[in-house]
């Protein structure tokens, strides 16, 4: 055979070879994290920065007739070295590095959280490869088989090495190459530097094009709409098999970085807040609901089913929960259409079926003429229904909500929070709303638990706890804008020194307090001084809403240039007009039943 059969041949397998080989070591170390990752890492990429020839060394003692495989191999009649499948090894080898480095770069650019919804969606880890992370990561898994195919056909030292220069046999393009010039024969040491730089410019340019090609290839595919005999009452919500009461049991702990996470929940049927700053372990909790981070301890109990037990070991996958997620950035599948991303979780379903399911989730959410959009095509709005959809169409035993409208704008937020209210109405599992928005959580949800530093301080009736907050971190996470330290005076009294004042108390005074707050919209602006906890106050600044007033006030005294308001009074626009046409100072009263007695 010529050098260029032989170099095609073996250029052709071991680009095969380092297709496979890459893949499956991509796709392992992608999982791989800790101190050995770095070692694991740099002896894969090991032939990259070795010469050649020293390369060729080492498969020469693996694979030599002296070495323990030679052996063992010219015993059943094989042998490597001085043989062409030496050229395909020498040439994978080689070639593998670079398919396994622009692999792996290529999947560790996929957002991790499509793979996170993907597994809530209940696919398995080959679905999750096959329909999210490869194809997401195809570009790059494609330029690596180019750079791949690219070096194995250049591939000289190592060949050399263990091959050796057989003509017809083992003599590829780039051994040619070397023979002719040692040789003296230039034009035909030419000849085969022009064919080699034409076939890689070929094979190149093929590869672009069937890249481009099956860009454009791709039209937006037609969801044919059922028929009206076929569809689903979109008021109906899905039945369940049985009639038990639903229920989540959770009791976890994990130890992050700056806290240790405890959380203890119970929900029914009904949605349960989580409320809390950024970083107080909120988004953690569902993602341990979920099962896509582990606990290091505890128990998730839901509708009677186990689905995690430290003390038995048992920790069921995301996949086989079937809990849906919303995320906070939607985390829709960019390459399906919004039909494709509402249908993930049905693949188990016939056509007809599914196709049915994802046209009552599309219509009910208000996107039925979205479903032959991608992502990129829809506004945010839009996206944030459509993950709505793709979570309740998988029917699921429990929804998880992590602050859904966070990156909505008020008006989309409006909008889609109607949305969501009609979705949930027709859902009778758990719901765990995540948000940092009492207005928000207050909306949705009938009980709250509010976090702070992966504790639960305040648990309860989402009234009670807007009432009765009873800590400092409550109060300000239920909106409470007037807080500052108090003392205990007397069973019912209380100095507040902030405010140059004591106040009386509905209730009794607890030992323990050592912060007052009152809500401000719950100052009430008085003709006379005669209630109880009245005050005059005179006006500092002011700012403006579309709906309000903002009034920032000083107690006592008119204040003087500079000095701070002692508290934030939020009216309306018609109280505020009959305010600024009264001279000041005004009265302001404190309800005693409205004063928050809190411990820090």
């Amino acid at each position: 055979m010529s050098p260029l059969i032989i170099s095609v041949a073996t250029t052709c397998a071991a680009t095969a070879a380092t297709f496979f080989l890459g893949m499956v070591a991509a796709r392992l170390m992608y999982d791989v994290r800790g101190g050995f990752r770095a070692w694991i890492d740099g002896i894969l990429t090991l032939p990259l920065v070795l010469p050649p020839t020293v390369v060729g060394f080492f498969l020469l003692l693996i694979f030599g007739r002296r070495s323990i495989i030679g052996r063992a191999l010219e015993h059943v009649g094989l042998t490597i070295a001085f043989s062409w499948p030496a050229t395909v090894i020498a040439a994978t080898v080689i070639a593998f590095p670079l398919m396994y480095r622009t692999t792996l770069g290529a999947f560790e650019q996929v957002n991790p959280t499509l793979l996170e919804a993907a597994r809530s969606l209940g696919a398995s880890e080959w679905a999750v490869f096959r329909r999210v992370l490869l194809p997401l990561a195809g570009p790059g898994v494609i330029a690596g088989t180019v750079l791949a195919f690219a070096r194995a056909l250049g591939e000289f030292g190592a060949t050399l090495m263990l091959a050796g220069n057989i003509p017809g046999h083992t003599q590829t393009m780039p051994i040619a190459i070397f023979s002719a010039v040692e040789g003296g024969d230039m034009h035909a040491a030419l000849l085969w530097v022009v064919l080699i730089v034409v076939l890689s410019l070929a094979i190149i340019r093929l590869l672009n094009v069937e890249k481009k090609t099956s860009r454009m290839a791709r039209v937006e595919p037609e969801l044919p709409r059922p028929e009206p005999a076929e569809q689903l009452p979109t008021a109906v919500a899905p039945v369940r098999e049985t009639a038990s009461p639903v229920t989540l049991d959770v009791d976890l702990e994990r130890t992050l970085e700056k806290f240790t996470l405890r959380i203890v929940l119970g929900a029914g049927d009904g949605a349960v807040g989580l409320l809390g700053p950024s970083g107080s372990g909120k988004s953690m909790t569902l993602r341990m609901i979920a099962g896509l981070s582990t606990p290091d301890r505890g128990r998730i109990v839901l509708n009677g089913r186990v689905l995690f037990d430290s003390g038995i070991g048992l920790n069921v996958p995301a996949a086989r929960r079937r809990i849906g997620v919303v995320f906070q950035d939607y985390a829709l599948f960019p390459h399906l259409t919004v039909a494709e991303n509402v249908g993930f979780s049905l693949a188990r379903m016939t056509k007809d079926e599914r196709r049915v399911r994802i046209w009552n989730q599309l219509e009910r959410m208000g996107i039925a003429e979205l479903a032959n959009r991608y992502p990129r095509q829809i506004s945010g709005g839009q996206r944030q229904r459509v993950a709505i959809a793709r979570c309740m169409a998988m029917e699921p035993d429990a929804l998880l909500l992590d602050e859904p409208f966070a990156a909505l704008d008020p008006h989309l937020r409006r909008r889609t929070e109607e949305q969501l209210r009609a979705a949930l109405a027709d859902f009778s599992g758990p719901v765990v709303f995540v948000t940092h928005d009492m207005e928000e959580a207050f909306r949705f949800c009938s009980e709250l638990q509010v976090l702070d530093s992966g504790r639960v301080i305040a648990t309860g009736p989402k009234h009670r706890l807007f009432e009765h907050p009873r800590t400092v971190a409550t109060a300000q996470l239920t909106g409470c804008k007037n807080i500052v330290r108090a003392k205990r005076v007397g069973d019912d009294c209380i100095e507040v020194e902030a405010w140059e004042c004591r106040l009386r108390s509905a209730e009794e005074v607890p030992e323990n307090l050592t912060h007052v707050g009152f809500r401000s919209h719950q100052i009430a602006f008085q003709k006379s001084g005669e209630k109880e906890n009245t005050f005059l106050c005179w006006l500092v600044t002011t700012s403006e809403a579309p709906h309000e007033m903002t009034l920032y006030l000083r107690m006592h005294c008119e204040p003087l240039p500079g000095q701070a308001p002692h508290l934030q009074a939020d009216v309306s626009k018609e109280v505020w007009r009959d305010l600024s046409r009264q001279p000041q100072p005004w009265h302001i009263t404190l309800d005693p039943a409205r004063l928050l007695l809190l411990e820090s």
